[in-house]
Protein backbone atom coordinates (compact mmCIF):
# COMPACT_ATOMS: atom_id res chain seq x y z
CA UNK A 1 0.00 0.00 0.00
CA UNK A 2 1.39 3.37 -0.99
CA UNK A 3 1.78 6.23 1.47
CA UNK A 4 -0.92 8.16 -0.41
CA UNK A 5 -3.37 5.28 -0.12
CA UNK A 6 -2.64 4.93 3.59
CA UNK A 7 -3.26 8.63 4.03
CA UNK A 8 -6.60 8.37 2.23
CA UNK A 9 -7.89 6.00 4.87
CA UNK A 10 -7.40 8.58 7.61
CA UNK A 11 -8.00 11.82 5.77
CA UNK A 12 -10.23 14.12 7.78
CA UNK A 13 -13.71 14.49 6.32
CA UNK A 14 -15.95 17.05 7.99
CA UNK A 15 -19.56 16.05 8.57
CA UNK A 16 -21.35 19.30 9.28
CA UNK A 17 -24.73 17.57 9.43
CA UNK A 18 -23.52 15.47 12.37
CA UNK A 19 -22.17 18.53 14.18
CA UNK A 20 -25.52 20.26 13.68
CA UNK A 21 -27.33 17.18 15.00
CA UNK A 22 -25.13 16.92 18.10
CA UNK A 23 -25.36 20.67 18.77
CA UNK A 24 -29.12 20.49 18.32
CA UNK A 25 -29.42 17.64 20.82
CA UNK A 26 -27.30 19.50 23.38
CA UNK A 27 -29.39 22.65 22.90
CA UNK A 28 -32.57 20.57 23.23
CA UNK A 29 -31.29 19.09 26.49
CA UNK A 30 -30.66 22.56 27.93
CA UNK A 31 -34.06 23.75 26.72
CA UNK A 32 -35.83 20.84 28.39
CA UNK A 33 -34.13 21.33 31.75
CA UNK A 34 -34.17 25.14 31.79
CA UNK A 35 -37.44 26.04 30.06
CA UNK A 36 -39.83 23.08 29.81
CA UNK A 37 -39.10 21.41 33.15
CA UNK A 38 -40.03 24.38 35.40
CA UNK A 39 -43.37 24.73 33.57
CA UNK A 40 -44.26 21.07 33.01
CA UNK A 41 -43.20 19.46 36.28
CA UNK A 42 -45.66 19.99 39.11
CA UNK A 43 -44.51 20.65 42.65
CA UNK A 44 -43.49 17.40 44.28
CA UNK A 45 -42.87 15.53 41.02
CA UNK A 46 -39.30 14.39 40.29
CA UNK A 47 -37.41 16.63 37.81
CA UNK A 48 -34.66 15.46 35.46
CA UNK A 49 -32.31 13.49 37.70
CA UNK A 50 -28.53 13.47 37.63
CA UNK A 51 -28.57 9.92 36.31
CA UNK A 52 -30.83 10.94 33.43
CA UNK A 53 -28.56 13.88 32.61
CA UNK A 54 -25.57 11.50 32.64
CA UNK A 55 -27.33 9.03 30.32
CA UNK A 56 -28.17 11.89 27.96
CA UNK A 57 -24.57 13.10 27.88
CA UNK A 58 -23.27 9.58 27.27
CA UNK A 59 -25.86 9.03 24.54
CA UNK A 60 -24.92 12.22 22.71
CA UNK A 61 -21.18 11.49 23.02
CA UNK A 62 -21.61 7.91 21.76
CA UNK A 63 -23.78 9.13 18.89
CA UNK A 64 -21.07 11.61 17.91
CA UNK A 65 -18.39 8.90 17.96
CA UNK A 66 -20.51 6.44 15.98
CA UNK A 67 -21.59 8.83 13.22
CA UNK A 68 -18.67 11.20 12.75
CA UNK A 69 -15.14 10.84 11.37
CA UNK A 70 -13.33 8.45 11.38
CA UNK A 71 -15.81 5.65 12.23
CA UNK A 72 -18.44 6.85 9.78
CA UNK A 73 -15.97 7.08 6.89
CA UNK A 74 -14.32 3.71 7.51
CA UNK A 75 -17.73 2.08 7.94
CA UNK A 76 -19.10 3.61 4.77
CA UNK A 77 -16.11 3.29 2.46
CA UNK A 78 -13.88 0.43 3.56
CA UNK A 79 -14.97 -2.14 6.18
CA UNK A 80 -18.41 -3.61 6.67
CA UNK A 81 -17.29 -4.96 10.06
CA UNK A 82 -16.89 -1.37 11.29
CA UNK A 83 -20.30 -0.64 9.79
CA UNK A 84 -21.66 -3.48 11.96
CA UNK A 85 -20.06 -1.95 15.06
CA UNK A 86 -21.72 1.33 14.12
CA UNK A 87 -25.10 -0.40 13.87
CA UNK A 88 -24.68 -2.08 17.26
CA UNK A 89 -23.79 1.25 18.85
CA UNK A 90 -26.86 2.90 17.36
CA UNK A 91 -29.34 0.17 18.27
CA UNK A 92 -27.97 -1.52 21.41
CA UNK A 93 -26.17 1.35 23.15
CA UNK A 94 -27.42 4.76 22.03
CA UNK A 95 -31.15 3.97 21.80
CA UNK A 96 -31.50 2.64 25.39
CA UNK A 97 -29.29 5.47 26.68
CA UNK A 98 -31.69 8.07 25.32
CA UNK A 99 -34.68 6.18 26.72
CA UNK A 100 -33.08 6.07 30.17
CA UNK A 101 -32.31 9.78 29.85
CA UNK A 102 -35.96 10.67 29.26
CA UNK A 103 -38.06 11.34 32.39
CA UNK A 104 -41.60 10.00 32.50
CA UNK A 105 -43.23 13.45 32.49
CA UNK A 106 -41.32 14.41 29.34
CA UNK A 107 -42.27 11.17 27.57
CA UNK A 108 -45.94 11.74 28.37
CA UNK A 109 -45.65 15.34 27.17
CA UNK A 110 -44.10 14.22 23.86
CA UNK A 111 -46.62 11.43 23.26
CA UNK A 112 -49.63 13.53 24.25
CA UNK A 113 -53.09 12.02 24.53
CA UNK A 114 -54.09 11.63 20.90
CA UNK A 115 -53.39 9.39 17.94
CA UNK A 116 -49.59 9.56 18.25
CA UNK A 117 -49.76 8.13 21.75
CA UNK A 118 -52.08 5.30 20.67
CA UNK A 119 -49.85 4.40 17.72
CA UNK A 120 -46.64 4.40 19.80
CA UNK A 121 -48.30 2.36 22.54
CA UNK A 122 -49.29 -0.24 19.95
CA UNK A 123 -45.90 -0.27 18.22
CA UNK A 124 -44.07 -0.60 21.55
CA UNK A 125 -45.79 -3.88 22.43
CA UNK A 126 -43.07 -6.53 22.84
CA UNK A 127 -44.09 -8.76 19.93
CA UNK A 128 -44.79 -5.87 17.57
CA UNK A 129 -41.58 -4.05 18.53
CA UNK A 130 -39.52 -7.23 18.12
CA UNK A 131 -40.96 -7.87 14.66
CA UNK A 132 -40.33 -4.29 13.54
CA UNK A 133 -36.76 -4.24 14.88
CA UNK A 134 -35.76 -7.54 13.30
CA UNK A 135 -37.49 -6.69 10.02
CA UNK A 136 -35.51 -3.44 9.86
CA UNK A 137 -32.32 -5.33 10.74
CA UNK A 138 -32.94 -7.83 7.94
CA UNK A 139 -33.72 -5.01 5.50
CA UNK A 140 -30.51 -3.15 6.33
CA UNK A 141 -28.45 -6.30 5.57
CA UNK A 142 -29.99 -6.72 2.12
CA UNK A 143 -27.25 -6.23 -0.47
CA UNK A 144 -28.99 -3.50 -2.57
CA UNK A 145 -29.69 -1.50 0.62
CA UNK A 146 -26.10 -1.81 1.86
CA UNK A 147 -24.63 -0.85 -1.52
CA UNK A 148 -26.97 2.13 -1.87
CA UNK A 149 -26.21 3.26 1.69
CA UNK A 150 -22.50 3.29 0.90
CA UNK A 151 -23.06 5.40 -2.24
CA UNK A 152 -25.82 7.76 -1.09
CA UNK A 153 -25.32 9.77 2.08
CA UNK A 154 -28.97 10.85 2.43
CA UNK A 155 -30.19 7.30 2.08
CA UNK A 156 -27.55 6.20 4.58
CA UNK A 157 -28.79 8.67 7.20
CA UNK A 158 -32.36 7.64 6.49
CA UNK A 159 -31.47 4.00 7.14
CA UNK A 160 -29.77 4.94 10.41
CA UNK A 161 -32.79 7.00 11.47
CA UNK A 162 -35.08 4.04 10.79
CA UNK A 163 -32.78 1.74 12.75
CA UNK A 164 -32.71 4.05 15.77
CA UNK A 165 -36.50 4.43 15.73
CA UNK A 166 -37.00 0.66 15.59
CA UNK A 167 -34.43 0.24 18.37
CA UNK A 168 -36.28 2.76 20.56
CA UNK A 169 -39.44 0.69 20.12
CA UNK A 170 -37.54 -2.52 20.84
CA UNK A 171 -36.07 -1.20 24.10
CA UNK A 172 -39.28 0.46 25.27
CA UNK A 173 -40.57 -2.66 27.10
CA UNK A 174 -37.24 -2.92 28.97
CA UNK A 175 -36.00 0.59 29.82
CA UNK A 176 -38.72 2.83 28.42
CA UNK A 177 -39.68 5.96 30.37
CA UNK A 178 -43.40 5.08 30.38
CA UNK A 179 -44.05 2.59 33.22
CA UNK A 180 -47.14 0.98 31.69
CA UNK A 181 -45.15 -0.01 28.60
CA UNK A 182 -42.46 -1.84 30.58
CA UNK A 183 -42.91 -5.56 31.13
CA UNK A 184 -41.92 -7.56 34.21
CA UNK A 185 -38.32 -8.62 34.83
CA UNK A 186 -38.91 -12.31 33.93
CA UNK A 187 -40.68 -11.20 30.74
CA UNK A 188 -37.78 -8.86 29.94
CA UNK A 189 -35.33 -11.76 30.24
CA UNK A 190 -37.38 -13.93 27.86
CA UNK A 191 -37.85 -11.00 25.50
CA UNK A 192 -34.13 -10.21 25.32
CA UNK A 193 -33.31 -13.90 24.97
CA UNK A 194 -35.33 -14.09 21.75
CA UNK A 195 -33.80 -10.81 20.62
CA UNK A 196 -30.38 -12.43 21.00
CA UNK A 197 -31.37 -15.59 19.10
CA UNK A 198 -33.10 -14.13 16.05
CA UNK A 199 -30.06 -12.16 14.72
CA UNK A 200 -28.04 -15.38 14.52
CA UNK A 201 -29.67 -16.09 11.13
CA UNK A 202 -28.24 -13.07 9.24
CA UNK A 203 -25.06 -13.34 11.31
CA UNK A 204 -24.54 -16.93 10.16
CA UNK A 205 -25.29 -15.87 6.60
CA UNK A 206 -22.54 -13.25 6.80
CA UNK A 207 -20.07 -15.54 8.53
CA UNK A 208 -20.36 -18.51 6.17
CA UNK A 209 -21.13 -16.72 2.91
CA UNK A 210 -18.95 -17.52 -0.07
CA UNK A 211 -17.94 -14.72 -2.36
CA UNK A 212 -18.58 -10.99 -2.08
CA UNK A 213 -21.98 -10.04 -0.67
CA UNK A 214 -21.61 -6.27 -0.87
CA UNK A 215 -19.89 -4.79 -3.90
CA UNK A 216 -19.52 -1.42 -2.18
CA UNK A 217 -16.91 -2.93 0.14
CA UNK A 218 -15.01 -4.81 -2.57
CA UNK A 219 -12.40 -2.09 -2.96
CA UNK A 220 -8.90 -2.85 -4.26
CA UNK A 221 -7.07 -1.15 -1.40
CA UNK A 222 -7.80 -3.03 1.83
CA UNK A 223 -7.62 -1.30 5.19
CA UNK A 224 -5.29 -3.13 7.61
CA UNK A 225 -4.94 -5.89 5.00
CA UNK A 226 -8.42 -7.31 5.76
CA UNK A 227 -9.82 -9.17 2.77
CA UNK A 228 -13.47 -8.97 1.66
CA UNK A 229 -14.21 -12.47 3.00
CA UNK A 230 -12.53 -11.72 6.33
CA UNK A 231 -14.45 -8.45 6.57
CA UNK A 232 -17.78 -10.22 6.06
CA UNK A 233 -16.88 -12.95 8.55
CA UNK A 234 -15.84 -10.37 11.14
CA UNK A 235 -19.12 -8.50 10.63
CA UNK A 236 -21.09 -11.71 11.19
CA UNK A 237 -19.13 -12.58 14.34
CA UNK A 238 -19.56 -9.06 15.70
CA UNK A 239 -23.29 -9.27 15.12
CA UNK A 240 -23.66 -12.75 16.62
CA UNK A 241 -21.09 -12.83 19.42
CA UNK A 242 -20.78 -9.14 20.23
CA UNK A 243 -24.49 -8.38 20.16
CA UNK A 244 -25.40 -11.71 21.75
CA UNK A 245 -22.97 -11.39 24.65
CA UNK A 246 -24.14 -7.84 25.27
CA UNK A 247 -27.78 -8.93 25.51
CA UNK A 248 -26.86 -11.94 27.66
CA UNK A 249 -24.96 -9.67 30.04
CA UNK A 250 -28.13 -7.60 30.43
CA UNK A 251 -30.19 -10.78 30.93
CA UNK A 252 -27.78 -11.90 33.65
CA UNK A 253 -28.02 -8.52 35.40
CA UNK A 254 -31.82 -8.66 35.19
CA UNK A 255 -31.81 -12.18 36.63
CA UNK A 256 -29.77 -11.18 39.68
CA UNK A 257 -31.92 -8.09 40.13
CA UNK A 258 -35.06 -10.21 39.94
CA UNK A 259 -33.80 -13.01 42.22
CA UNK A 260 -32.46 -10.62 44.86
CA UNK A 261 -35.81 -8.88 45.06
CA UNK A 262 -38.05 -11.92 45.27
CA UNK A 263 -38.10 -12.24 49.08
CA UNK A 264 -38.58 -8.50 49.44
CA UNK A 265 -41.44 -8.24 46.96
CA UNK A 266 -43.13 -11.28 48.46
CA UNK A 267 -44.05 -9.31 51.56
CA UNK A 268 -44.67 -5.91 50.02
CA UNK A 269 -48.07 -4.24 50.24
CA UNK A 270 -50.64 -3.66 52.93
CA UNK A 271 -50.92 -6.22 55.73
CA UNK A 272 -54.28 -6.19 57.53
CA UNK A 273 -54.02 -7.70 61.00
CA UNK A 274 -56.68 -9.57 62.93
CA UNK A 275 -57.48 -6.41 64.87
CA UNK A 276 -58.19 -4.52 61.68
CA UNK A 277 -55.05 -2.37 61.80
CA UNK A 278 -52.88 -1.90 58.72
CA UNK A 279 -49.14 -2.46 58.58
CA UNK A 280 -47.52 -0.77 55.57
CA UNK A 281 -44.78 -2.98 54.13
CA UNK A 282 -44.42 -1.22 50.78
CA UNK A 283 -40.86 -0.11 51.45
CA UNK A 284 -39.74 -2.43 54.25
CA UNK A 285 -39.68 -6.12 54.90
CA UNK A 286 -42.19 -7.48 57.37
CA UNK A 287 -39.77 -8.50 60.12
CA UNK A 288 -40.18 -10.89 63.02
CA UNK A 289 -40.04 -8.02 65.51
CA UNK A 290 -42.94 -6.27 63.79
CA UNK A 291 -45.04 -9.43 63.92
CA UNK A 292 -44.13 -10.02 67.58
CA UNK A 293 -45.07 -6.47 68.52
CA UNK A 294 -48.43 -6.87 66.81
CA UNK A 295 -49.17 -10.08 68.74
CA UNK A 296 -48.10 -8.43 72.01
CA UNK A 297 -50.45 -5.54 71.35
CA UNK A 298 -53.37 -7.86 70.64
CA UNK A 299 -52.78 -9.97 73.73
CA UNK A 300 -53.77 -13.62 74.14
CA UNK A 301 -56.66 -14.93 72.15
CA UNK A 302 -59.92 -15.27 74.14
CA UNK A 303 -60.71 -18.77 75.35
CA UNK A 304 -63.68 -20.49 73.79
CA UNK A 305 -66.71 -20.99 75.93
CA UNK A 306 -66.78 -24.75 76.47
CA UNK A 307 -69.65 -24.80 79.04
CA UNK A 308 -72.57 -27.03 78.10
CA UNK A 309 -75.66 -25.34 76.74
Amino acid sequence: MSMLAAYEFWRFQPHVEIWVLVAGLVALGFYVTRVIQPKAVAVGEPPVSRAQKAWFALGVATLWIATDWPMHDIAEEYLYAVHMVQHLLLTFIIAPMFLMACPTWLARLILGEGRVRRVIYWLARPIVAAIIFNAVAAFTHWAPVVNLSADNGFFHYGVHTTMVFSALLMWMPVVGPVPELRISLPAQMVYLFFMSVIPTVPAAWLTFAEGTLYNAYDVPQRLWGVSVAEDQQAAGLIMKIGGGLYLWAIITALFFRWSSGQDRRRYRGKLVTAAGSVVDTEDDLLTYDEVAREFDRLGPAPEEDRSPN
